[in-house]
């Protein structure tokens, strides 16, 4: 039994369109310096200035 031909724009197809959420996640991971701020943060930082 042969295979079938791969369709070469199938995978662009079946590709997730890029919502307007995802470019911009995307833009401020190149923009914000994330490990400057979780070093000065830390990651568990709960420290809240206001009461709960």
């Amino acid at each position: 039994m042969p295979k079938q031909p791969a369709f070469p724009g199938l995978r662009d197809a079946m590709k997730k369109k890029q919502t307007r959420r995802d470019v911009f996640l995307s833009e401020m991971e190149a923009v914000v310096p994330w490990s400057w701020l979780h070093r000065i943060c830390g990651p568990g930082d709960t420290h809240s200035p206001w009461p709960v």
